[in-house]
């Protein structure tokens, strides 16, 4: 649209030549090329990194005291307890890169995540004698499969957010399987290869089932949020 202004004259020119302007309006936030909405408040994203940091530290210390809990799934493998919570940590660290990106705090807020937990894990652990075995499986698995995560997360970033995350938990997820599985039970009674062959199997149908749910809802959560934003 445009509007005409009055008062421009010329000596070559009879009368009041008009120029036609750009009337410009504010326009809604522009989406992000992932289909978020651009760059919410920090605080927003400060809180939303406190509790993801919460949740993350506390699901690894219950999956810590359930590792050795097993569940005979038949064909599917034997299927530690702590899976069931464990599983949820791929999606929410990568919940908590993605807030990190949003506030524009980069990975330093992840790894100081991962590194709060650990530290919080140990303290759990010398209370309630959960064996230094398992902590050592279960921090080295994270840390080696947040190195993976975080390299295939960010060099997909033309990409959106789900195929991230389902790219990177592709090749994160296994590794972090059978890294704690050699580390934690490898040369422990009753454990032969084949037993931890049934141990990794069931943990990988249950972490990557796990984290695709969390990830799927978040997407249409943040799809939720976009309409409302976009419709403001």
């Amino acid at each position: 649209f445009f509007q005409a202004e009055d008062g421009i004259r010329d000596t070559s020119v009879t009368g009041v030549q008009t120029c036609a302007l750009p009337i410009c309006h504010p326009s809604s936030p522009s989406p992000h090329p992932n289909g978020d909405v651009l760059m919410r408040r920090p605080p927003t994203h400060l809180l939303w990194l406190a509790v993801l940091a919460a949740a993350y530290t506390s699901i690894v210390a219950v999956s810590n005291l359930l590792i050795d809990t097993f569940i005979d799934l038949g064909a599917f493998g034997m299927l530690s307890a702590g899976t069931l919570t464990f599983g949820a940590t791929f999606t929410l660290r990568d919940m908590a890169h993605q807030s990190s990106d949003r506030a524009g705090l980069g990975r330093t807020p992840v790894i100081a995540m991962i590194g709060v937990a650990a530290v919080a894990n140990v303290m759990v652990a010398a209370v309630l004698g959960i064996p230094g075995r398992f902590l050592l499986a279960s921090f080295g698995a994270i840390l080696l499969s947040e190195l993976i995560d975080t390299k295939i997360y960010h060099s997909l970033r033309s990409r959106s957010w789900l195929v991230r995350v389902l790219s990177s938990n592709a090749v994160s997820v296994p590794l972090d399987s059978i890294t704690f599985t050699v580390v934690a039970f490898a040369g422990e009674i009753g454990y032969d290869v084949s037993k931890m062959a049934q141990i990794v199997e069931a943990d990988l149908l249950f972490k990557f089932g796990i984290g695709a749910l969390l990830a799927l809802a978040k997407t249409a959560w943040n799809r939720a949020q976009d309409r409302r934003a976009l419709s403001a």
